[in-house]
């Protein structure tokens, strides 16, 4: 698998990730060793988990399968902090508990350090010059390698990706940010997408196949087998089966009919090649259709296809978004 650099850093990761989301919930172990080890086989390296992922239940299951399964010094680990369970605070990015969620992960992954450490979210009740200076320490005590953002919308990666940028050598800058980006969801190219592209940070996007229903498993009603059939995740899945997102997910079937490709393949390969993007992120939950999308590796689609999917799926700018007075 092809590898790219992530934003303006020297660590390079594979073109498509392995997403953890479902582990140790709807993704068994052998499943996930399954899918970690084809992955892994394919030429992948970057697996992007949670602290939040099952309560922890996923960095435990991938901490068990490294080294043994798949040698630890292959793969780019990435996880998360600062998603809570509280009712009354959503998030906690303050330095405190960060490095210790930073900790726990460490311990429950089983390595002295990850790759990529993420900030999962803004927390507005915490100042952001706190949660950076967390990032800072974590690379400065050789907890993490790397760092980034997760769900920080235009204005918040502007201003943390400047603030690490002021003061070179002591700041660690920002390598990446993780967002939601696909052909049902182009909100990130509004703002937040020419921010990471200026500032040279690289965007990791996540839900890649509209949160499955971009494979048009979903076209003729819901699997039983199906994320849109699970009691948990049913309303994830909820807000793209409206006539909108019917409309793009038939010009990704036609589209896949018309290269004797898949939707999968078409839908990956089109988010893949977007500008300022490193890779997206592919959460299956077997190995089957992990394998499926592994196989998007040699295709690259045909402009005409590129543009009659980026017209069908466009978003809607008005002022005052990125180039608004050519619109």
């Amino acid at each position: 698998m092809e590898q790219r650099h992530l934003g303006r850093t020297g660590l390079r990761v594979s073109r498509l990730g392995l997403g953890t989301l479902g582990w140790a919930r709807d993704t068994r172990e052998r499943d996930a060793a399954d899918q970690l080890k084809a992955f892994w086989e394919a030429g992948g390296t970057l697996v992007d988990t949670a602290d939040v992922y099952a309560d922890g239940g996923a960095e435990y299951q991938l901490g068990r399968l490294l080294g043994g399964l798949v040698p630890r010094r292959d793969l780019v680990i990435a996880t998360k902090a600062g998603s809570v369970p509280d009712p009354d605070r959503r998030f906690d990015a303050s330095r405190g508990h960060l490095l210790s969620a930073l900790d726990a992960s460490l311990e429950r992954l089983g390595t002295d350090h990850v790759d990529l450490w993420h900030v999962h979210a803004f927390d507005p009740t915490t100042p952001l010059d706190e949660t950076l200076q967390a990032l800072d320490i974590a690379v400065s005590t050789g907890r993490t390698r790397y760092v980034g953002v997760s769900d920080f919308c235009g204005w918040q990666l502007a201003k943390a990706a400047t603030w690490q940028l002021a003061a070179p050598g002591t700041r660690t800058r920002l390598a990446s940010t993780q967002l939601e980006y696909s052909l049902l969801q182009r909100g990130v190219e509004r703002e937040v997408l020419p921010a990471a592209l200026d500032l040279g940070v690289g965007l990791l996007p996540s839900s890649p196949l509209g949160r499955g229903v971009l494979t048009g498993k979903y076209r003729h009603g819901t699997p039983p087998d199906s994320r849109g059939a699970s009691p948990h995740l049913a309303p994830f899945v909820a807000p793209y089966l409206d006539d909108t997102a019917r409309s793009i997910v038939d010009a990704v079937t036609t589209a896949a009919d018309g290269l004797a490709v898949t939707p999968v393949q078409v839908a990956l390969a089109w988010l893949r090649d977007r500008p300022g993007v490193v890779a997206p992120i592919v959460g299956a939950r077997t190995a089957q259709q992990l394998d499926a999308a592994l196989s998007v590796e040699g295709l690259s689609l045909p402009q005409e296809i590129c543009r009659a999917l980026d017209d069908v799926s466009a978003p809607v700018h008005r002022y005052p978004d990125q180039d608004w007075s050519e619109l």
